[in-house]
């Protein structure tokens, strides 16, 4: 079985962005939902998908990690545009079953 590494962006509804690495997305983008992941993330409400890359060599993954950290913002939003206009959370269809426990927004009450 092909094991796949992942570089992703997060970013807040005001567009403040995350740039990790993983071996387990699915993983990932749960743990950023239910609020898991202390620190920044949580801090800056930073759930939504807006961009990710699939790699096969972990040692390319954490390069292109690192490669997009060194951008500046202009480059790291246009890399984002590119492919994702809108903005759109892209594990929305992908991962419905991890909703945004803890962005306040979607509490009910």
């Amino acid at each position: 079985m092909e094991r796949f590494y992942h570089v992703y962006i997060f970013a807040s509804r005001s567009r403040v962005l995350y740039i990790g690495v993983t071996g387990h997305l699915l993983e990932r983008v749960k743990q950023h939902r239910e609020g898991l992941v202390p620190g920044f993330t949580s801090r800056y409400r930073v759930y939504r998908l807006v961009h990710f890359e699939p790699y096969q060599d972990v040692r390319a993954a954490i390069a292109r990690e690192k490669e997009i950290k060194g951008w500046n913002r202009a480059k790291k939003l246009a890399l984002i545009e590119r492919r994702n206009s809108a903005w759109e959370d892209l594990a929305g269809d992908l991962f419905a079953a991890y909703p945004r426990k803890a962005d306040p927004s979607l509490r009910s009450g």
